[in-house]
């Protein structure tokens, strides 16, 4: 009840991010369109997100969690971790200051046609990269306050920056569109000051005791360095297909915004459900294992699976069959184009497909984590992402951008495979017939009422609400009755 109690809180507030994330996207697509302006936001962007997902958000949460529960949270490994990740954040920051020209011509090599596009990411891609420090700084507070199994505010940190660029969109309006992109740098860069600041605040008053001290390479941080470069491998991989999916469709005009638009309208569900689930099990789980608990690892594995597919199911199909209308009720106004509507719709329609994949993924890798294996998501992340890397190139002449989502759901499925192969060799997974018999109805429910679906026709944004009302009430109430039917049936 706890661990769904945990769940269902970070992903509320996921949810509430992630609703203000597209009040920012529309307002993105209202004063940039999905073009040049957009294309240099959205490109300088990815690399302070880069570094927040290896720095902050992955492997370093992943290893730290697990060791910093086996340390029974020892006060001075914890000191000694957050020390080191702010001295190795400021050099980097002052390398990629320096070297930003380089960065962003291997970043968006398409860029270099037009010199305007090209100088203009760099000067935006230096003010935004400052955020490295304070956003992954912030990450680290975030992995502490989750070992304390406390993760409210945690999830509740990125609702800041999104209101934050939401008002210096809106301030454009008086200030005119000349300045733009140089005041929403700065927000962002604000955004992560006050995010590190609150954070820092809430673990300093719950007397944790975290401070900067001057770092030593003990034993435990020795440790900790040898599995986060072997971790850093594996997420590199990741982070290294996302720049070439980025490279590839920049040579492509308009479609480094397509991706990012259809990216951010699947990820939703998966940041609601499957992040949410992956954050708390990453602790749960830890807590478990340390106390030689396989049964309660085996029952969390279970009802995470089952519970978060029963939700991401739903969203797989209705976004196959509503990604159009969805679209273009959201971003069709101003600059943005039919045209543009409809590629990212097609993107949308492949790259929802790898949803199952990537929460399960989650519940494997999580699990791998938590038992300080770090070797073994790094060796499938190489393979399923240099897949995913000749996918993008090979297909990229055939069918353009839409490459990348293929790419995306090929590498998912392969991945999952490899990660479900790796848990049962370690005998950390139990998948019980309940669940698995669960997942295939979920299925069938979704899809009947999915073609139920496909017979309305949508010409307002009232009649999309009213679809995705129906669609979620019929659906979910008839998998929770017939859950419970087959539970009951099955326990017989």
């Amino acid at each position: 009840m706890k661990l769904w109690k945990n769940i269902f809180g970070v992903g509320v507030m996921t949810g509430i991010s992630r609703i203000f994330g597209f009040i920012r996207d529309m307002l993105i697509a209202r004063f940039l369109g999905a073009g040049r302006l957009s294309d240099i936001f959205l490109a300088a962007f990815k690399l302070p997100n880069l570094f927040r997902d290896l720095l902050g958000e992955g492997a370093l949460s992943s290893i730290f969690i697990p060791m910093y529960t086996d340390s029974k949270k020892d006060e001075h490994f914890a000191k000694n971790v957050f020390s080191w990740l702010m001295v190795i954040l400021l050099g980097i920051t002052v390398i990629f200051e320096i070297c930003m020209p380089f960065i962003v011509l291997a970043l968006a090599p398409g860029f270099a046609d037009d010199p305007w596009k090209l100088n203009t990411t760099v000067v935006i891609a230096r003010i935004m990269f400052f955020y490295v420090i304070f956003i992954c700084g912030a990450a680290f507070l975030s992995a502490i306050l989750n070992a304390f199994s406390r993760f409210i505010l945690a999830a509740f940190m990125p609702v800041l920056l999104n209101i934050m660029l939401i008002l210096s969109l809106l301030a454009s309006l008086w200030y005119g569109n000349d300045i733009i992109l140089y005041v929403m740098a700065t927000t962002v860069v604000i955004s992560g000051i006050i995010q590190f600041w609150i954070l820092l605040s809430r673990i300093r008053s719950k007397h944790f005791g975290l401070k900067l001290i001057i770092p030593k390479k003990d034993n435990k941080i020795k440790s900790l360095f040898k599995r986060f470069c072997v971790s850093l491998v594996g997420s590199g991989f990741y982070q290294i297909t996302i720049i070439i999916g980025t490279l590839v469709a920049s040579f492509e005009s308009g479609a480094v915004s397509w991706l990012y638009y259809s990216d951010r309208i699947v990820q939703l569900p998966f940041a609601i459900i499957g992040l949410a689930v992956g954050t708390v099990l990453i602790s749960s789980i830890s807590n478990a294992l340390a106390q030689n608990n396989m049964r309660s690892v085996y029952i969390q594995q279970n009802s995470s699976m089952k519970k978060s597919m029963m939700f991401i199911i739903p969203c797989m199909i209705g976004l196959i069959i509503l990604a159009e209308p969805i679209i273009r009720f959201l971003f069709e106004y101003g600059e943005w184009s039919p045209q543009s509507t409809h590629n990212v719709a097609m993107a949308i329609k492949i790259q929802c497909l790898v949803l199952p994949a990537m929460l399960i993924s989650q519940i494997y890798s999580k699990t791998l984590y938590a038992n300080q294996d770090v070797k073994t998501p790094v060796k499938t992340s190489i393979i399923s992402l240099a897949l995913a890397t000749i996918v993008y190139v090979g297909l990229f002449k055939f069918i353009g951008y839409l490459a990348v989502p293929v790419g995306i759901v090929i590498s998912g499925y392969v991945k999952n495979i490899l990660l479900k192969h790796a848990c049962k060799k370690a005998n950390l997974i139990n998948t019980d017939k309940n669940t698995i018999f669960s997942i295939f109805m979920f299925l069938g429910i979704g899809m009947a009422y999915g073609y139920v679906l496909t017979m309305f026709n949508i010409n307002s944004i009232i009649a999309l609400a009213i679809a995705i009302g129906g669609f979620g009430i019929a659906y979910l109430s008839t998998s929770f009755i017939m859950d419970k039917i087959l539970t009951k049936l099955t326990r017989k």
